[in-house]
């Protein structure tokens, strides 16, 4: 019989929910909670818990919520709780040594990919970002080195070419959390098998920020397509008609290229409009205003008047009467 093993869990994101929602569910016991401090979130800034913490509370868990883990209160903290074996699934800091020696069994992680492929912060969004055809979860022990430890198994999924990259994390978040207690289960039995890396296959999920958001519509309709569902539902895909940001939600690549300067858009059609790429053409679906909300692209064109032969630019354009400086 797999004996109980005490299990301290790191996670914050609703990416981690899953995982911890199936080790309360397992013959394991949770022991205590680690997750990032409370912060402002949503549109109208107001502090709330992370999900993982609101989980945690339900089921009376000791919650720690440092703002740094180099600190010697988050050490005592895990030491009191005298784990067996701590867990990790998207807590979104690095974990010190320190901390990893802890538990006797060390610590394992839930990352989004299939290692050694995206290491690092955004495994799901570059995968989509990339074009990449299938994806998955990967339970690996963690080390010093950035997601670069022994593995236990690998779960794939395949993405879909119009899928974005939150449809595919809540997939692989259900998936990683049923991989996470079997290898755990294996652990506690002494049955589990760990195998190395291959550091040569290695890349790098770097981590999202609002500036790669820009779309350069020289790229080919399919990198922008990727670029756009890769980006949502954040920090979002965007561009500039006349003085006004447009952010690009849903959007369809089209093979066929047209005689236009990229980001000219080139027809209304039934759906939305049609913008020139470097190749082929992206057929916008669903846009957002600066300062409004979601709406389908024929929506918004009723209420502006848009005209095949009008580009999209990479910045703003500047009031009448001003022109930019060279």
């Amino acid at each position: 019989m797999v004996k109980s093993l005490r299990v301290a869990y790191m996670g914050t994101p609703q990416f981690a929910v899953p995982t911890l929602q199936a080790l309360l569910a397992s013959r394991h016991v949770v022991c205590g909670v680690i997750t990032q401090p409370d912060r402002p979130r949503g549109r109208g800034q107001q502090v709330s818990f992370a999900p993982v913490k609101a989980v945690a509370l339900e089921h009376g868990l000791p919650v720690f919520q440092p703002e740094r883990l180099r600190v010697p209160e988050v050490e005592a903290m895990l030491r009191t709780w005298a784990p067996d074996l701590g867990v990790v699934a998207a807590y979104g800091k690095i974990i010190p040594e320190s901390l990893i020696q802890i538990p006797p069994l060390g610590m394992i992680n839930v990352h989004a990919s299939l290692l050694p492929r995206l290491r690092g912060a955004a495994p799901i969004h570059r995968a989509v970002i990339d074009g990449d055809t299938e994806t998955g979860v990967t339970i690996m022990r963690i080390v010093k080195a950035l997601d670069a430890g022994a593995m236990f198994a690998k779960v794939a999924r395949p993405i879909g070419p119009d899928e974005t990259s939150d449809a595919v994390e809540r997939d692989l978040a259900d998936l990683g959390a049923t991989l996470l207690v079997s290898v755990v289960d294996q652990i506690a039995g002494g049955t589990s098998r760990e195998e190395a890396q291959d550091d040569t296959l290695a890349t790098y999920a770097a981590r999202l920020t609002k500036e790669e958001g820009l779309i350069d519509w020289s790229l080919s309709a399919t990198a922008i397509h990727n670029r756009v569902r890769g980006l949502y539902p954040w920090p979002h895909a965007y561009t500039y008609l006349g003085d006004r940001r447009l952010i690009l939600l849903a959007t369809r690549s089209g093979a066929e290229s047209v005689k236009a300067q990229p980001g000219t858009i080139v027809a209304i059609v039934s759906d939305g409009f049609e913008v020139a790429a470097g190749q082929g053409r992206v057929i916008v679906e669903q846009v957002q205003p600066e300062g409004g909300r979601s709406m389908r692209a024929r929506e918004f064109l009723a209420g502006h008047r848009i005209q095949p032969g009008e580009r999209f630019t990479p910045a703003p354009a500047p009031p009448a009467g001003h022109t930019r400086p060279s």
